[in-house]
């Protein structure tokens, strides 16, 4: 059943083209791996690019081998691990408590909105999160005392997934399972604390995956990376990168509303440890999601899927809450079965309203202010009546989910909440997903792709893009603005503008030549001056 349920997973993940930023800045640095022969030096515009380790370019690169560098390949191993979490929850379950335990715990898990939607993209965060969550799966059983005989090995299992989280996106990996393990021996008081041994294996896998990286990366380029890497990893946690800072609830809300309905079933039990479960599991994955979400809710930096790694440890709690009720030990409160009901309406709405209103682009773009989102949705936009199916399938399995709730025929819940939202997602991908993709960037990436077949030098005019690097292709088209006002051409040159951008109006020898939705193409023709 998981792994016909993990096929959706993808289904259509090649039909929109990739998002900026994060989907095509890290797709280009795959593509310029392969352009360049150098697979061991992360680059964008074939410069050095710190940010990020190399370990997800790696799969990425592997999947444009067999796919080709195209949208699909781009979005292929985020999809593949959304496989291999569904199979290794299901394993995990099933070993700790029972079959039916794990099939609810990985079909809610796939019917929460966030985790399905992460999946088909093409961001790291899918491939970081399951190392992390494998590392602390392997370090709860080390803590364990059912597993003295094999906790030396358990341990570097541990240290060797949280080494594979480490060269994915960086050490918040093991900060993550430090901080939950040092919450729950404090919580613990130290006991039981883990012998020195177990330490030792632990650091023997942690460093051999991170050393070994290391090593390479200092051999190839030397310190300076590294060093940039270190002190990017620590202004994202002190400071607002990129213009991401948001309130301290941001994440509660982000988890509340985009992990539903995991996060409303898990409510009765977020703030209460339940000691019966093998090996305080129940308890460690509570120290894990409130470490991740109250960590990420300091830091100074906020974006969506920086609390995405609370979502397997929410899964679980709202799967055990479910499980209980399955096998009669507790209710599930009228509170809790209402609430349910109530967000999943609402949910439900939204999306058809999202339809109605982008249905009526016109008329929605004369109500806002800003200018460019305005123009963004003054385009010719079809949007097609199935789109209607994405709310309507929610909607309906929001109502029967709840009526199993009421009867609590758990297992037809799990079922009928993958169904719906597995299907619903499916039905946007091929729908609504385009639309919005055509209205937020759409015009963009068309002139991207079209001057790029050209031949000719492009740039994006005082608004940050990884666009014009992926869709251009070609490695002379990579050029910045003031690269234009410093270099002789002989050729036409591009840029291309946002329309709520006056500017470009200083220099009058760009030209416009044209303008879709938000975005203006502008030219400048050397010969002509």
């Amino acid at each position: 059943m998981l792994l016909a349920v993990s096929a959706f997973f993808f289904l259509g993940i090649g039909n929109t083209h990739l998002f900026d930023w994060d989907e095509i800045n890290f797709a280009e640095s795959a593509r310029e791996m392969m352009s360049s022969g150098d697979y061991l030096r992360v680059q964008v515009n074939y410069e050095a690019f710190w940010e990020k380790p190399p370990f997800y370019f790696w799969l990425q690169v592997l999947s444009m081998k067999l796919f080709g560098i195209n949208e699909f390949a781009a979005r292929f191993p985020n999809a593949f691990f959304g496989s291999i979490y569904l199979l290794s929850i299901y394993f995990i379950g099933r070993k700790h408590f029972s079959a039916r335990f794990g099939l609810i715990w990985a079909l809610i898990f796939c019917g929460s909105l966030l985790p399905n939607v992460y999946f088909k993209s093409g961001i790291i965060d899918p491939v970081f999160n399951y190392f992390i969550f494998i590392s602390v799966y392997f370090m709860i059983r080390v803590i364990s005392s059912e597993y003295e005989d094999k906790r030396g090995f358990l341990a570097l299992l541990s240290g060797l997934a949280s080494g594979f989280s480490v060269i994915t996106k960086g050490p918040v990996g093991f900060l993550l399972l430090g901080l939950t393990l040092l919450v729950y021996l404090t919580i613990k008081r130290f006991k039981p604390f883990p012998k020195f041994k177990f330490i030792f294996f632990f650091l023997v896998g942690l460093l051999v995956i991170i050393g070994t990286w290391l090593a390479i990366e200092f051999a190839n380029n030397g310190f300076e990376i590294i060093r940039r890497f270190i002190a990017y990893q620590a202004e994202l946690f002190n400071s607002n990168v990129a213009g991401h800072e948001q309130p301290f609830y941001y994440h509660f809300v982000v988890v509340f509303f985009g992990c539903f309905p995991i996060s409303i079933l898990a409510i009765p039990s977020l703030l209460k440890r339940r000691s019966e479960t093998t090996m305080d599991f129940h308890f460690w994955m509570l120290c894990l999601f409130w470490t991740v979400l109250l960590l990420f809710s300091i830091v100074t930096t906020k974006i969506i899927h920086y609390s995405s790694m609370t979502w397997v440890p929410l899964s679980f709690v709202a799967a055990y809450t479910l499980y209980l009720v399955d096998l009669g030990k507790i209710k599930l409160s009228n509170f809790s079965k209402y609430l349910y009901l109530i967000i999943g309406l609402l949910i439900s709405f939204v999306f058809i309203g999202l339809v109605v209103l982008i249905s009526n682009n016109y008329w929605l773009a004369n109500q806002i202010n800003d200018r460019f989102v305005a123009d963004s949705l003054r385009q010719s936009i079809h949007v097609s009546n199935l789109s209607y199916l994405v709310g309507i399938l929610l909607l309906a399995g929001v109502v029967i989910g709840f009526v199993f709730l009421n009867k609590r025929r758990i297992y037809a819940f799990a079922i009928t909440t993958a169904s719906s939202v597995i299907s619903a997602l499916t039905v946007a991908q091929f729908t609504l997903l385009p639309v919005v993709e055509q209205i937020t960037q759409g015009p963009a990436i068309q002139y991207y792709k079209e001057i790029g077949a050209s031949g000719h030098p492009l740039a994006s005019f005082q608004f940050k893009s990884y666009g014009q690097y992926y869709y251009a292709r070609t490695k002379d088209q990579q050029e910045e603005f003031n690269s234009f006002l410093q270099t002789n051409h002989k050729e036409p040159v591009y840029l291309i503008v946002k329309t709520d951008n006056d500017v470009i109006k200083e220099y009058p020898y760009f030209e416009l030549i044209d303008k879709k939705g938000g975005f203006q193409l502008y030219r400048f023709e050397p010969l002509k001056q």
